[in-house]
Parts: structure tokens; C-alpha cells; sequence
């Protein structure tokens, strides 16, 4: 039995075989058929709109009248507005579009948000499995373009948001929404596309910048090509400092255009890092099960397992926070997002809406407190699926009530959809990570990592 102090070997590469590309594949093609399927049954009436999560239409029907009365009253009363046009299935198959491109953009640019930081901290216990958040960012150019067609096109655009509706910033037309048309500084289309290309372009290239340099001190075991590394890593953290936020106020709270919160930014954040360091772990342990990663070791794993830990947290006090405090303001203008949430259009984004409590608070809790859990890879799993499963929730009511509206639900068409864009994802990791050595083997903190022990 090998000591734990020898050093494993660091020549490793990862074999993605044609068997798991063909897998991942029919997955595509059976989230495909699940879409169509899904819209079928809708369309002929066998299956409710609502799928396996839907509200109790007839009990809540009070309720849902009250908060139909309230929105209405607060769009067009209050704003001057005429309120939103009516939903159709095609708001749901569009506001899952675009609920799934911003859940695995979020994904994906974590990877380089978690290298980044490590990076600027000089910090050694991640470099064993840096490769893994390293390939992460690889597939930002596919949710980046989906969001990027959704908004070009009018009539995907306007379902997703309200105030891109013709007139509503016209004091002459009858759309007239004076709430939003003090926000047309901010929500133009012009500025709104330059600043969404500039999130995706300039995350992209750092990205690519950091990988590259990564990849040439493989090949020179050079300083210099580390210090490059850290120095693009220094100018994403700059440049992700400011549009983690802008981006969580494009891309999700705008599609609420009267409603803000000043905490959002934050809270979108800490729900796209632990879903994004839970995808890190979730890879790690899948990859070490199958005898890769063999140097990654259990004090390693147990330091991911902290920090997913530790982020289920600080996204709870934020949720909170930002719950907390509008409550207890009572401010219709602010309140009226939860009250779509918890008891409006029947009550059907009321299981989301708890889901993502439980699984993102108390599941990370009960199983990952102890030690020892965090260095069990069963534990692990289940902690990863929450939290993944969790935060999906999570995205799912904070934008499906404002673009769905009384077409949400839970079913075909969200599995469906969500198949796609997860063997999307993982066939661009898997094929990102057989691109390289499964460790950054010139690294200068490499010897430190494959001996780190707490």
C-alpha cells in the first residue's frame, strides 16, 4: 500500500469513449421527444398545463383571483400600464429556453470564477483537480447564444420581457408604462444587446486566456505562463465583481421590470456558485469512481465540501435577507413578487418555490455538516444532486411566474428541455476535459495540492 506522502503520478489523460458520446446523445435526442411529447399532450388536452407540479386550480381559486387583481392593479392603475398579454404554451417553452441558458451559463462561468480566485490567493489545495472547474467555461457559448437569438428575435423577446413591448416608453401610446419608461436609460434594447455581447465576449476570453496559459505551462513548466494565468485571472475577478450583478439584473430581474431588489445581485450570484462548485464536486467524484483523479485526495475533496457547505449558507442569509426585508416593508411594489410566487396563478410555482428551500438549505445542512460526510463520496452525490436539482428550482421561480405566468408547471417540456442543455453540458466537459492532462502538471503549487492534509 502506497504512503500517503508518495507522490501519484501526474500523466493522466481522460478517454471520453465513443460508447458515453452516444449516450449523451440519445439523451439529447430523448429530451427532444420529451419537448414534443410534452406539447402534444397539452395541445390535445390529456395533460394539464400545470404537468407534475401543479397548483389546485378550484382551492386556490380565491387567491389567485386576488393576486391576478393586485398585479393587474399594480401594472396598470399604479403604472398606466395595460398589464401583460395573455400567456401561451409558447411563454413556457421560451421561459424554459431561457431559465436553462441562464442556470448553465451560471454553471459554467463559475469555473472560471472559482480558478480565479484561487488563483489571485495564491492558494494550492484545489490545483489536483483544477482541470475540472478549468473546462467548465467551455460551454458558456451555447447557453450565451441561445440567450443572445431569444432576445433578437421580437417575438421570443417580448415574451420574455415586458418592457420591450412596442409603446410602453411612448407618453403618446397607449401602452404607456411610466414605471418602466423611467428605467429606459437602462432597459433600451441598443445598450441592453451591447452589454449582454460584452458579458459573454469578454467572460469568454478571459476564460480562453487563462486556459491557454494553463495549458503552454504544461508544455514549459514555466513561471511566467502562471503569472500570465493569475494576471487574467486578476482582470475577470475585476470585470465579474461588477457584472456578476448587471448580468443578474439584465438576464433575471429585468424580465420583472417594476419590481428590484437591491440584494439581488448577490443572491443570483451565491445561487450560481454553489450550483457551479456542487457541478466541480459532482464531476470530481464521478471521475474518481471510474479510477481517474487518483492524486485528488480526501483533504481536497473535504475543502470542496466546505465550500459548498459554507455558500448553501450565505445563499440562505441572503434568500432571507431579501425575504426579510420585504415583508416586513410591506410595500405592494415589492411584495407583489412573492405573492406571485406563494399564491398566484393557482398556486403552481408554490412547490418550486418550497423545493428550493428544502433542498438548498436544509438538505446541504443535515448532509454536510459532520466531517465525515464531506469525505463520503455517497453523501457527496446527494448533496451535489440537491443542490444541482435545488438551485434549478430556484431559477425556475424567480423567472417562470413573470414569463409563463399561468402556463407553468412542471413537466414533459421541463425535463425535456433540461435533458438537453445537461447532455449538452456534459458532452462539452467531457470533451474539453480529453482535450488535456487531467492534471496541471507544471503548476507550481501541484507538489503542495497532491500532499494537502487537514
Amino acid at each position: 500500500m502506497a504512503h500517503k506522502h508518495e507522490t501519484p503520478s501526474v500523466e493522466e489523460s481522460y478517454d471520453f469513449s465513443p460508447e458515453l458520446k452516444r449516450k449523451l446523445l440519445i439523451g439529447g435526442v430523448i429530451g427532444v421527444a420529451l419537448v414534443a411529447i410534452g406539447v402534444f399532450l397539452i395541445n390535445m388536452g390529456w395533460w394539464g398545463p400545470d404537468g407534475f407540479a401543479g397548483g389546485a386550480h378550484e382551492a386556490h381559486g380565491a387567491v389567485d383571483a386576488h393576486g391576478a387583481a393586485e398585479a393587474a392593479h399594480g401594472a396598470a392603475a399604479e403604472h398606466g400600464a395595460e398589464g401583460h398579454h395573455e400567456a401561451t404554451l409558447l411563454n413556457r417553452i421560451v421561459g424554459n429556453l431561457w431559465m436553462n441558458s441562464i442556470y448553465f451559463l451560471g454553471l459554467s462561468v463559475i469555473g472560471v470564477f472559482f480558478i480565479s480566485y484561487n488563483y489571485v490567493a495564491k492558494a494550492g489545495w484545489y490545483t489536483s483537480f483544477k482541470r475540472i472547474p478549468e473546462a467548465l467555461p467551455a460551454f458558456m457559448i451555447i447557453p450565451a447564444a441561445v440567450i443572445l437569438i431569444l432576445m433578437a428575435i421580437p417575438g421570443s423577446r417580448h415574451i420574455i420581457m415586458h418592457w420591450t413591448h412596442e409603446g410602453i416608453m411612448d407618453p403618446l401610446s397607449h401602452n404607456f408604462d411610466a414605471i418602466i419608461a423611467g428605467k429606459s436609460w437602462w432597459l433600451n434594447m441598443p445598450f441592453y444587446m451591447f452589454r449582454l455581447v460584452a458579458y459573454f465576449v469578454i467572460w469568454w476570453y478571459l476564460w480562453k486566456q487563462i486556459r491557454k496559459y494553463s495549458l503552454l505551462e504544461d508544455v514549459s513548466g514555466s513561471l511566467e505562463d502562471y503569472n500570465k494565468s493569475r494576471l487574467y485571472a486578476k482582470f475577470f475577478l475585476i470585470f465579474f465583481a461588477v457584472t456578476s450583478s448587471t448580468a443578474a439584473w439584465d438576464l433575471s430581474m429585468a424580465v420583472d421590470a417594476h419590481w428590484f431588489s437591491t440584494m439581488f445581485g448577490w443572491y443570483h450570484l451565491s445561487s450560481w456558485h454553489v450550483a457551479g462548485l456542487a457541478a466541480i464536486m459532482l464531476v470530481i467524484v464521478t471521475l474518481k469512481s471510474k479510477g481517474y483523479l487518483k492524486g485528488v485526495n480526501d483533504s481536497a475533496i473535504q475543502d470542496l465540501g466546505k465550500l459548498m457547505f459554507g455558500f448553501s449558507i450565505f445563499w440562505t442569509y441572503v434568500w432571507f435577507s431579501q425575504f426579510f426585508l420585504i415583508f416586513y416593508a410591506h410595500l405592494p411594489e415589492e411584495t407583489i413578487y412573492f405573492r406571485e410566487r406563494l399564491h398566484g396563478y393557482g398556486g403552481r410555482y408554490l412547490f418550486p418555490f418550497y423545493a428550493s428551500l428544502v433542498l438548498n438549505f436544509v438538505f446541504p445542512l443535515l448532509i454536510l455538516m459532520a466531517r465525515s460526510s464531506k469525505r463520503n463520496y455517497t453523501f457527496l452525490k446527494i448533496a451535489c444532486w440537491a443542490i444541482l436539482v435545488g438551485h434549478w428550482f430556484d431559477f425556475y421561480q424567480m423567472l417562470m411566474p413573470a414569463i409563463a405566468k399561468d402556463q407553468g408547471g412542471i413537466g414533459l417540456i421541463e425535463l425535456g428541455i433540461t435533458t438537453v442543455f445537461a447532455c449538452s453540458f456534459i458532452y462539452v466537459i467531457y470533451s474539453q476535459l480529453s482535450k488535456a492532462n487531467m492534471y496541471a502538471k507544471n503548476h507550481p503549487f501541484l507538489e503542495e495540492s497532491l500532499h494537502h492534509d487537514i
